[in-house]
């Protein structure tokens, strides 16, 4: 996926900039200043196999485009910003899928396509079009560049850093999941907090339970998946609650994380104890300090929080 940027009025960020991803990997940026195509892996490698070209023609079309929308809108001087965000996906049998395609100039669509090159169908919402007022033969050569040129050439250059990054973008990392809880200091009351970290890719599911039921979203903070440094994600839930709702109702987390079958509950307990489920795990610790007893081979106990590592 490409995402690109035109700024038309003085900042302190290049006039043009381009990130090419492969999923939610940086693998190359360009922009006006360098006028070169720079692979993240490499930092000192730059341009090949055209890929400069390509981003410089982006770069032309986008600053032409912004001056006629500038005429076309009677826009003042000042800040105008033209993005474009296009891409292809590749499906998991090896077969193309979509080619999409947006343009948006100051937070206003300009033009959408969608390209479906198995059923060879199109779906269009080009304003771009009717502003320019571009004719049948003008619209068949642009639908003819996405079909034969731009779809082509998007899907060799996916399948091309796929199999450089395919150790980066295929790997699936399995979370750390944390249950714990903390005091406030403004108030009697606790937060529980449900945490799971160090996962790839993205996709978790994170939910917060009283006795048996899902809370409600309007009493939970937090819920974004959030990025690591080391490229992995987390997420975190929380809920404030009183100490006496602490010991008058039930309280789980189950984490379902979408590439593994492993399903992990994590729960405080209307007991005087902690109970922790996963497969052949388990966690189970008093509230009193000095009576902690855990057992399963990759657990981690300590007074406050519990850990457990999928395995």
């Amino acid at each position: 996926m490409v995402f690109a940027t035109y700024i038309a009025g003085q900042t302190q960020f290049p006039e043009f900039t381009l990130v090419l991803m492969l999923d939610d990997v940086e693998v190359m940026y360009y922009d006006s200043v360098s006028l070169k195509a720079v692979h993240r892996s490499q930092s000192n490698s730059s341009d090949d196999n055209g890929a400069g070209s390509i981003f410089s023609d982006i770069y032309d079309i986008m600053k032409d485009r912004t001056f006629y929308l500038k005429d076309h809108q009677n826009c003042t001087d000042g800040l105008h910003v033209y993005q474009k965000r296009v891409g292809c996906e590749l499906l998991d049998n090896d077969q193309p899928g979509l080619f999409l395609s947006w343009d948006a100039f100051n937070g206003q669509n300009t033009e959408e396509f969608t390209f479906d090159v198995a059923k060879r169908t199109m779906q269009i919402n080009l304003p771009w079009m009717r502003i320019k007022g571009m004719g049948q033969m003008e619209w068949l050569h642009v639908k003819f560049l996405y079909e034969h040129v731009y779809h082509p050439v998007c899907m060799k250059t996916l399948r091309a850093f796929l199999e450089k990054e395919k150790n980066t973008v295929m790997r699936k990392l399995k979370p750390k999941v944390r249950l714990f809880r903390k005091p406030l200091t403004d108030s009697q009351g606790l937060q529980i907090s449900c945490l799971a970290t160090g996962f790839y890719p993205r996709h978790i599911n994170l939910t917060l339970f009283r006795d048996g039921q899902p809370v409600d979203d309007d009493q939970i903070t937090g819920g974004e998946i959030l990025p690591n440094g080391d490229g992995t994600y987390q997420m975190r839930k929380s809920l404030v609650i009183s100490k006496e709702e602490l010991h008058n109702a039930y309280y789980k987390c189950t984490a379902n994380y979408l590439n593994l079958d492993n399903k992990l509950d994590i729960a405080f307990g209307k007991e005087n104890y902690l109970s922790f489920w996963s497969f052949d795990a388990v966690i189970s610790f008093s509230r009193r300090e000095q009576e902690i007893n855990c057992s399963g081979h990759v657990t981690i106990c300590t007074n406050h929080v519990k850990q457990h590592i999928f395995k």
